[in-house]
């Protein structure tokens, strides 16, 4: 239980190329539909410590939510959290399969533990409540300005 609400937490073993098949298991024994899933996925067109949250939508070539997809639909919740861009098309590859850099712990850190603390706004459905704490958390820790997106939540 997540602030009343019944959560299941699954960590695919597959690789993430193959990741809806156990999406698909998992949501056909729980009796799940695609709106009851939630996804995390790094977000190469977020700047790093942003998230954002929204229901359906592309794939942008992340071959876990093309797999998740294909097996599921397409109108589950995504919990989109930004790595960044490495700059250059050639190094996108490298930088989504690699660890991050001792110098991102902080913000990573920081970003899980307000994505914990505030899990149970999404496990309500309260998407944009959850979206806002969290930003607001990464603001207050320095992460990025008050003034960034016009003062509108992450």
């Amino acid at each position: 239980m997540l602030d009343h609400e019944k959560v299941v937490l699954l960590k695919p073993t597959t690789y993430m190329n193959e990741s809806g098949r156990a999406v698909q298991e998992a949501a056909s024994f729980f009796k799940l539909v695609p709106r009851d899933i939630t996804v995390f996925q790094d977000e190469l067109e977020l700047p790093p410590a942003k998230l954002r949250v929204k229901i359906g939508g592309g794939i942008a070539g992340h071959n876990g939510l093309r797999s998740i997809s294909a097996h599921i639909g397409n109108e589950y919740r995504r919990v989109r959290l930004g790595i960044g861009h490495p700059g250059v098309k050639e190094l996108v590859h490298h930088h989504v399969l690699s660890d991050f850099a001792k110098s991102d712990r902080p913000w990573v850190e920081a970003l899980c533990a307000a994505i914990a603390d505030n899990a149970g706004l999404l496990a309500a459905g309260q998407d944009a409540s959850f979206a806002n704490k969290v930003h607001l958390t990464m603001q207050a820790k320095g992460f990025f300005d008050k003034d960034e997106n016009g003062g509108e939540p992450a």
